[in-house]
């Protein structure tokens, strides 16, 4: 298999492994998406981790399926590349990426699915398509800007030029830049903190927060209200009120 699945308490990794830079062909990208799926549905992944290995992330397409493509199959191909990416970035969970290595192309935009991003200290990233005479089309030209803005966005895409860790943390496109040997461990710790938590109602600020990006503010004031008052009929609600009255803060247990 060219990505798994495997799931410990709480926390589940999709992990690429397509040796040797995980190049997301389109065997890749379906299982990728059916993972992702599996992981949204599962009630025991409260969680997850993206990581390609210790090596690198993905450094992007396979480029070699591509070449053979033309225009026509690319029409009929280039809906199911997004969904596949889609699927990852509305897991209805907390999601963080563990870039290590290249996360170039389509690894960068598997990155930017993530709501959080942290990057080995010799991670590169960066959306070279231009030098193929392309622009990004798993969602780069989109979450990009979402992401760093828009200015910063266009000198990525335009020069195609990699970024090292240090700029990347430092233009927002990563939130933690860590020792090789530790991005794993770390991804999983932050992982695995959150899979204790209420579970609907860490879905309920992912929406909040991703559907507002996309719609006006009262719309978002909307899909916020609308959750805050739902959750109110959710046990955890009750649970960690009763935590807080009885215990003080950060002390209830959700599980």
């Amino acid at each position: 298999m060219t990505v798994t699945l495997e799931v410990a308490e709480g926390v589940g990794t999709l992990r690429l492994d397509r040796p040797p830079m995980n190049a997301l062909d389109i065997a890749t990208q379906d299982r990728l998406k059916e993972l992702a799926e599996e992981a949204t549905r599962r009630d025991d992944v409260r969680a997850v981790v993206i990581y390609g290995g210790e090596r690198v992330f993905a450094a992007g397409a396979d480029i070699k399926e591509m070449q053979e493509m033309d225009y026509a199959a690319m029409v009929q191909r280039s809906r199911a590349l997004q969904d596949a990416f889609t699927a990852v970035a509305r897991i209805p969970k907390p999601v963080v990426a563990a870039v290590t290595g290249y996360a170039l192309g389509g690894g960068c935009e598997l990155a930017l699915c993530a709501d959080y991003r942290i990057a080995a200290d010799n991670a590169k990233l960066g959306q070279p398509e231009i030098l193929l005479g392309l622009i990004p089309g798993a969602g780069g030209t989109q979450r990009l800007p979402r992401l760093v803005g828009p200015s910063k966005a266009k000198d990525l895409i335009f020069t195609g030029r990699q970024v090292k860790a240090d700029e990347a943390l430092a233009i927002g496109l990563v939130d933690r830049v860590v020792p090789a040997a530790e991005v794993y461990e770390q991804a999983h710790a932050w992982a695995a903190r959150l899979a204790q938590g209420p579970a609907i109602a860490l879905r309920a600020a992912k929406e909040s927060v991703d559907t507002g990006l996309e719609a006006d503010i009262d719309t978002g004031l909307a899909v916020e209200r609308n959750w805050f008052a739902g959750l109110f009929a959710t046990e955890d609600r009750e649970r960690g009120m009763r935590s807080f009255v009885e215990e003080g803060p950060g002390k209830a247990k959700f599980l």
